[in-house]
């Protein structure tokens, strides 16, 4: 029998272990045969991950009367990684806006890590979810990330779904892992990329610099990432976009505008943070400065999200209003356009 922790795909779901049984294995539920080989886990939350479609026997999903047999490949795909480190919850204000028993969406502020990683073991996200719903069982598991299925990044805005039961959260990771979720991004990028278009391109980590992301155009390394997107107001030097994801990668929207020389207005990862349009004078040179005064990080909200509610079916959306800074640039920029606003 095998056994090994592998990382699947980012921000989706998690291979926490692979068994291959003996050659002499008797039939078995596969429920009553994991709760056996697996410390510290339920048969419950064995059959709800089943019950997601995340037990796979031998690639294919199995419910949990599924009987074992020999050389089975199981594997077991949760929707987040193995624990790596105890987690301190923390007494954190967060937006909430909605909630029920099995789900909750929260409007994040730019300037929150997500979930804890080296250097950033508190004051985020997690650790705020930790101390809320402390009195929530999937919450007391001592999981990495527990309830997430997906995030966004420190310097990014917006929506969120955090999953409150081992069922919601295996029901979610499965439909962000078949990417049949919607996500919509609003974002300020240089220049005018066009009124819309599609980008495709592998992305992984960048071979120089591993803390960012690359695109590899050949397909030979990475991951597949789509990102659509749509000019919602040209701005002269800058555009008004939304975009929408196909797949989630790590900094996905960020890398694919950059890759298409439209970097994210203020991005200093990706090359935003410069002046890239426009002119020479003192004056335009200082407006800029302004609007990164003002907006200082990647111009970027998830603005929507939906989703099949884990429970009902039922098809759920959440929109988020653009936070306070990202509207003061925009309005700037629209001023500047229409030659209010001397610069």
């Amino acid at each position: 029998m095998k056994r090994k922790n592998e990382y699947i795909d980012n921000n989706e779901l998690f291979e926490h272990h692979r068994i291959e049984t003996d050659a002499g294995q008797k039939p078995l539920r596969i429920d009553k045969f994991l709760v056996n080989r697996l410390d510290n886990t339920s048969r419950s939350r064995i059959q709800n991950a089943a019950l997601a479609g995340n037990i796979i026997v031998n690639d294919i999903p199995v419910k949990p009367n599924y009987k074992v047999k020999p050389h089975d490949i199981i594997q077991i795909l949760l929707a987040y990684p193995p624990r790596e480190k105890e987690i301190t919850p923390e007494n954190i204000p967060l937006n909430i806006i909605y909630e029920d028993e099995s789900v909750l969406i929260v409007n994040k502020e730019a300037g929150m890590v997500v979930h804890p990683g080296v250097g950033n073991y508190t004051g985020t996200l997690v650790n705020a979810l930790m101390y809320h719903l402390q009195d929530i069982p999937l919450f007391k598991t001592g999981e990495q990330r527990p309830g997430l299925v997906h995030r966004i990044d420190k310097n990014t805005s917006g929506l969120l779904v955090i999953a409150k039961s081992e069922y919601a959260l295996n029901n979610l990771g499965r439909q962000f892992y078949e990417h049949s979720t919607g996500r919509r991004y609003t974002a300020i990028v240089w220049g005018n990329p066009g009124d819309e278009g599609t980008i495709t391109g592998n992305i992984g980590r960048n071979p120089r610099h591993r803390r960012l992301m690359y695109v590899f155009p050949d397909g030979d390394e990475g991951k597949p990432a789509v990102t659509h997107y749509r000019l919602l107001e040209n701005l002269s030097y800058v555009s008004l976009i939304e975009c929408e994801l196909e797949t989630g990668r790590t900094h996905q929207i960020r890398v694919h505008m950059s890759y298409i020389k439209h970097p994210l207005f203020n991005d200093p990862d990706y090359g935003g943070d410069k002046i890239l349009r426009g002119t020479t004078f003192s004056k335009y040179q200082q407006f800029i400065r302004n609007c990164f005064s003002i907006l200082p990080r990647q111009a970027l909200h998830a603005r929507y999200l939906s989703f099949n509610h884990p429970d009902s079916g039922k098809r759920m959306e959440f929109e988020s209003d653009l936070p306070e800074e990202m509207n003061r640039v925009i309005e700037k920029w629209r001023n500047y356009v229409s030659g209010r606003e001397e610069l």
